[in-house]
Order: structure tokens, then sequence, then C-alpha cells
């Protein structure tokens, strides 16, 4: 950084969030400016281009209300940097960090940039231990491990805002220090209400950072707020030694914005009108999560997003499914709250948090086997519906007694409930003593006679203890 700043007069064209400053020198791509409209005030910016004398710069509040003439830029020489430390925790703040909860600035001793990098692969360790939500779906089905990034899909109109926002209120690392950072993006007014009130508890306790982008903010800004936000979170899991779990919602509208700012840049777009460079936007996003050899704590990322009209393939969905280690996929079909289809859904890195010393034993061999019953009773469902019940077999009719069981004991829960563990494993266990023992060929003996509840010891409508009709 030059000693002596140079302030800029010649701004030579304004382009919705784009701003384009002619005569400039020594200016380079991704830095910090400081634009002073002729009408007052000062707003902030960052070089997207820079290319002999011009530079084009994204202007954070946007341009509105700025004219060429008379607009100073100034260039500080250096990438955004946000101050990192513990001055975060239990702070409300805008999607450029700036306070919403009336106190001051956050400030730091240390500064970091906001783009960061993506983990090297040779320090990376495998993710291990779990992260607990307390939603009996997720904690059991798809599991959540430390250091891993998992997707949660949904579709317009379910509550997905709803479930991300329990989960960020009740989640935990089994009382090792743990912290969670909530990026909101393109929320409504009525939506960030929600999501404050949701999180109070855990804000007020000094264990969440709280970045609201709002609709009617400059969409510039929404590019801003998941970088703010990750660099927040390492320096609490990687400096700290914390573990965190990252919430980034909804990374449907963070895209939207790139599609939009790409489009004033006057670039060729990709599949759907989406930036060539989506994959690796996402990507520069996604793997700054993890654990690091050598380094206390786990950065655990949870990103959020809607797939328009239910479209898989849609290339938000789609590149988030490569890059990530699993997804939680919410459906219109599923009943209750939360609506979490669990044969749609997938935790990859779920066996290296569970088990003996993590959750319990059979964990693995218990989820298992809920997930081939419930394909099961839906092989069975779609067969009653072309049949009509009454002329199906007697196992077919336990396993749509199962599945009635699962939706009712197990995925139903509300959305202020926290269960923990024990209580999540013995709602499973009395749902899955609903079948005959004898179809319960993935858990072995030992956990049958431990958790298995027939009839008459304490099950409720459960078959008798050999497995046959009473």
């Amino acid at each position: 950084m030059s000693l002596i700043e140079l302030e800029y007069t010649d701004v030579a064209e304004l382009r919705g969030p784009l701003a384009v400053v002619r005569g400039v020198s020594g200016v380079g791509w991704d830095e910090f400016a400081v634009i002073r409209p002729a009408s007052g005030g000062v707003r902030h910016g960052l070089v997207l281009e820079a290319d002999r004398d011009l530079a084009v710069v994204q202007v954070l509040e946007g341009t509105a209300g700025m004219a060429p003439g008379g607009s100073r830029v100034t260039f500080t020489g250096s990438p955004l940097r946000v101050p990192v430390g513990p001055g975060w925790l239990g702070r409300v703040c805008g999607g450029r960090g700036q306070p919403l909860d009336g106190g001051p600035a956050v400030s730091g001793t240390l500064t970091a940039p906001v783009n960061g990098l993506a983990l090297n692969p040779t320090r990376r360790m495998p993710p291990a231990e779990p992260v607990l939500t307390g939603v009996s779906a997720i904690d059991l089905l798809t599991t959540l491990v430390r250091g891993q990034k998992i997707a949660l899909f949904s579709s317009a109109g379910l509550p997905h805002l709803e479930l991300a926002a329990q989960i960020a209120a009740q989640a935990h690392a089994a009382g090792e220090p743990f912290s969670v950072v909530f990026a909101a993006m393109g929320l409504t007014h009525a939506d960030a209400a929600a999501v404050r009130d949701t999180l109070e508890t855990r804000s007020a306790a000094g264990e969440l950072v709280l970045l609201l982008n709002l609709a009617d903010d400059p969409v510039i800004e929404r590019l801003l707020t998941p970088r703010i936000a990750l660099t927040v979170a390492e320096h609490l899991a990687f400096s700290m030694g914390r573990h965190v779990l990252v919430v980034m919602a909804d990374m449907t509208s963070y895209c939207e914005a790139l599609r939009e700012v790409s489009a004033v840049r006057g670039e060729i777009p990709a599949r759907r009108a989406y930036p060539g460079y989506l994959y690796s936007d996402l990507a520069c996003l996604y793997e700054r999560c993890g654990r690091v050899r050598g380094l206390p704590g786990s950065l655990t990322l949870l990103p959020v997003l809607t797939m328009p009209a239910g479209d898989v393939t849609h290339p938000v969905p789609d590149l988030t499914g490569y890059i990530t280690e699993g997804q939680i996929v919410l459906s219109p079909e599923i009943p209750g709250y939360p609506p979490i289809d669990p044969l749609a859904s997938l935790s990859r890195l779920m066996r290296g948090g569970v088990g003996a010393g993590r959750t319990r034993p059979e964990h693995m061999d218990l989820a298992a086997q809920l997930l081939a019953a419930l394909a099961r009773a839906r092989q069975a469902g779609e067969l009653a519906e072309l049949v009509g019940a009454s002329a199906l077999s007697l196992a077919d009719r336990r396993y749509l007694d199962f599945a009635a069981a699962f939706t009712r004991e197990l995925a139903d829960q509300r959305g202020d409930e926290t269960r923990s563990l024990e209580e999540t494993f013995r709602r499973a266990w009395c749902v899955v003593s609903v079948l005959p023992r004898r179809e319960l060929t993935m858990l072995g003996r030992e956990a049958l006679d431990a958790g298995y509840r027939p009839a008459g010891a304490g099950g409720e409508g459960q078959p008798s203890a050999d497995g046959e009709e009473p």
C-alpha cells in the first residue's frame, strides 16, 4: 500500500452497482475503494476489473443518487478486511457487518481479508464427531459431522428458513465450546424479525453472530455477506478453538445476485443465464469449512437453498450437490414439520461422526434399518393406491403402520422442541418395534435385545416378542 493515497475524480460511467473510473494507475483486482459522492456521505467498493488506466468498481451500497461528476474515489491498496475475534459474538449486523442492534461497530485487534482461501487439502483432517441439532430426523438419519459441508434443499413455500433457524438455535457440540454464525441473504423484514426472535436466546448467551441482508438492501451486498460470515467463523474455529456452525440462507438469493452483477458487467451467460464461474464461486465459499491438522476447533457449513419449481437439476442445487458432502431434502409430500424426506436425504460423512463413543453403538445399523423399512413402506403405499389397503398382505400392512408411527413419533417435531439424543433413540426404537423382530435383519442380536420393545414390555401397539402376530 502506498504511503500517499491518490484520489481520483474521473468517474466515467455509472452502470447499475458499477462505477468505471478512468486515469488510475497501480490499482489491482479485489482492491478496496472508498467513494465520496458529490451529494455527500461515504460509500465503499471493490475493484472487479483493472485494465490499463480503467478500473471497474463494484459499489457495495449501490450507485443510486450518485452522479459521475464530482464523485471522488480513493483506492486503499489492499482487499476488503474485517475485524475478527470475540467481539462479533452476540451481535446482530447487516450484510456488510454494520451494526443493527444499536451497539457500536464491531472492532478487534486483528483483521482478515473477507475473500479468504479454501483449506489446504494436505492439512485437512477427516470430519469426525457429531454436531447435534436437536432435530430427530437429522440427528438420527443424516447426522451433521464437525467439519462437514451439507446442504439443505427446499422448495418455495416450505419452512426451510424456520428449520434453519431452529437448527442454529439448538445445535451444540456435546458440551465443547460452540458458536453459530448465521448469514441471512435476501430476507423480507418479516422473515428477518422471525429469525431474530428464534435466535434471541442464543444471541443473548454470546454464542451467535447474526448477519442480516434484507431483500431491499443493495443486491451487491448479498455477495459480501457469506464471505464476512466465513471470515468471522474461521477465526472463531481455528484461532479460538471453537466448534462453529455456519448457516447460510438462502444461497439461491446469493446466486441470483451473482447473476445480476454478471449481467451488468456484460459477461457471457452460461446455463440459465448464470455466469460460467458459478461452480468455482460456490466452491470458494463451501471449501472454507473443515478441520485443520494441528489446529483446534472445526467449521461446519449448512448452506440452505430453494430449488426453483422444485427442480433439483437447476444450476444452484445441481452444482451445490457436486461440492457438498450430502443434502437434507425438504418435500411438500412429507406431512408434518419438519417435512424432511429421509429417503432423498444423505450425509456422506455420517459414519465418521456416529457410533460407539460418539452417539450410540447401533446408530448406523438403526438408521439403515429405518430407511430400508421406509422404502418398503413407500412401496406398500403405492400398491395400496392401486389395489386398496384391504388387499395388502399382513406384512405390507405392518409396514404401513410403521410409516405412520415413524411420522407421528419420530419425524414430526415442534419448531421450538429440542430433543436430546437419548430421546431420539428412545423414539426410534419404539417406531422400529412396530415391525416384527424377524424383519429387522440389519440390527444385531445384542442391539435388538437391548432396544426392541415388544407389546407388553413398555411398547405401544408393538408385536409380540417372537415377532408373530398376537
